[in-house]
């Protein structure tokens, strides 16, 4: 294998992109700056905000991005759109994944369910400002990084990087869009929505590196999923887009995998909900905790 290193980040909301943030601080402050020493790194939904901000700042400087009130803001802020209730949405998801027959399947009735909902969502274009308005630039990075999105008509992936000719930007915003909450995104005619409905993580686009480092803030949890958790969509092991089963497939491959999950602290500062940014202080300050604990583990260099 001739690359050395991908890391790859997991959607979580508003908490676990916080997590994500706070273990990279604390990995960087115990000698691993994955900031420098990831070859390639894979977003998907928040996971894709945070590559895009770990890609233009360092470590401390990301951690302080967010444990720093925010700044007051200058000229007009974007607008969040108004959603439907959460629980109505997440009801409807389960159902639908509940109903699949395959993950391809899934994919696909999630696309259509996210293109049904466009019509009593407001249009895109304030979502894309604000997506704008959290990355540090807006054009992709020297180093490799890919955003997953799905596509809404054909419930297939896409893997945006800087050769794809889609505009960054276009590209997160195209991973965040949650069927029934947001309105899925338009790039050059074709509509997207999140790149988790495919897999938390789609760890497999790592394959063919060395070492992979997975950041999953909801990956080692069982149970009842957190309100709005994409592992709350059915997983089949024989479909191959759970955590585990990609895990093994790159192991399989030769890959040398470091998972990190939250631990006990994390979970309780993440709270229940995903997205309720209050949780993203103590939810970046537990990350970067266990990141210092885990850097005796993940020995990737």
């Amino acid at each position: 294998m001739v690359d050395n290193v991908a890391l790859v980040l997991g959607g979580g909301g508003a908490a676990g992109q916080a997590w994500q943030i706070g273990v990279i601080a604390g990995l960087a402050e115990a000698g691993l700056d994955l900031t420098e020493a990831a070859d390639l790194v894979i977003g998907t939904s928040s996971g894709a905000t945070t590559a895009a901000q770990m890609r233009s700042a360092t470590a401390a400087e990301l951690l302080a991005s967010v444990l720093s009130p925010a700044a007051p803001p200058v000229g007009r802020t974007p607008r969040q759109p108004p959603s439907p209730p959460r629980d109505t949405v997440f009801e409807r998801m389960r159902a639908i994944g509940a109903a699949a027959t395959s993950a391809a399947d899934l994919q696909r009735a999630m696309g259509a369910f996210g293109l049904e909902s466009d019509s009593v969502l407001e249009p895109g274009a304030g979502r894309r400002a604000l997506v704008a308005a959290r990355l540090p630039h807006t054009e992709w990075p020297d180093r490799p990084m890919i955003v997953v999105a799905v596509n809404a008509h054909t419930g297939e992936p896409a893997a945006f990087d800087r050769d794809s000719g889609v505009d960054l930007v276009d590209a997160v915003t195209a991973s965040t869009a949650l069927p029934g909450l947001v309105p899925t995104h338009s790039i050059n005619g074709t509509h997207y929505i999140n790149g988790g409905v495919r897999s938390g993580e789609n760890a497999d686009f790592a394959s063919g590196y060395a070492n992979v480092v997975v950041l999953s803030p909801f990956g080692g949890r069982t149970g009842t999923p957190p309100e709005g958790q994409f592992e709350g969509l059915r997983r089949e092991p024989e479909w191959g887009t759970d955590l585990a089963s990609q895990v093994a497939a790159l192991r399989e491959q030769g890959s040398r995998v470091e998972v990190i999950t939250t631990d006990a602290d994390s979970r309780t500062a993440m709270g229940t909900n995903q997205m309720d940014l209050a949780t993203r202080i103590p939810a970046a300050r537990a990350g970067f905790a266990q990141g210092k604990q885990e850097a005796t583990r993940v020995t990737i260099l």
